[in-house]
């Protein structure tokens, strides 16, 4: 996830005999540059998981329900997109991270728009479900000791946060499962925050809210 200042895209380095027309900066794979999907990806993330976790945690028990057409269409189409874009850019993680993310809310919407699937699964199907999510995000959580702290810290949260959730499907407790609804909503402030110095950062083509990248 690339949180960085963005150059511009027309420069106006070169001249042309035609009179100080703008001209493209190609990057170094013979492309012009493009916009960081950096803040589209956090965002979708954040959006999506601030509305499941309000219910996860029993603030709005019905955002579970409202949550649906966001999974599908923000978290799931937008942040996959993000991702894609991501390899354009050569980046790895942000590539890896928002694709395969995008992807999880694409399948909550399916499991959840599924119902028979879903009780055919049952407890424990769903809880090996999101303890796959937590092995992925675990080590997405160590790739994330090279990025920056602001990704760093989104990855440790959002960690805490699967795991609470598998425990809490696996054992039925109520209580675990608010508890991830908690940290979820963590999660979601500091992606949100990413998506925001991504943002503001880019448009002001300074460091306004620090991210703390890896030396």
């Amino acid at each position: 996830m690339s949180i960085a200042i963005e150059k511009p895209l027309i420069t106006r380095a070169a001249e042309s005999d035609a009179g100080m027309l703008p001209v493209l900066r190609p990057s170094a794979m013979g492309r012009p540059d493009i916009a960081d999907p950096g803040a589209l990806g956090l965002g979708a993330f954040a959006l999506t998981t601030f509305m499941l976790s309000l219910a996860n945690s029993g603030i709005i028990p019905t955002a579970g329900a409202a949550v649906l057409g966001i999974a599908l269409f923000y978290g799931g189409i937008a942040q996959v997109a993000a991702g894609l874009w991501e390899f354009t850019k050569g980046n790895t993680f942000g590539a890896t991270a928002f694709t395969s993310y995008g992807a999880f809310w694409l399948a909550f919407w399916w499991l959840d728009t599924n119902p028979e699937v879903a009780k055919s699964a049952g407890a424990a199907g769903v809880g090996a479900f999101l303890l796959a999510w937590t092995i992925f995000t675990v080590f997405m959580t160590v790739a994330a000791v090279k990025t920056s702290g602001l990704l760093l810290s989104v990855f440790v949260v959002l960690s805490l946060t699967f795991i609470a959730l598998t425990i809490g499907k696996f054992t039925g407790i109520t209580g675990i499962t608010q508890l991830g609804g908690w940290l979820g909503l963590l999660t979601a402030a500091l992606a949100w925050y990413g998506a925001f110095a991504v943002v503001i950062n880019s448009t002001w083509k300074r460091v306004v809210l620090p991210v703390w990248p890896s030396k």
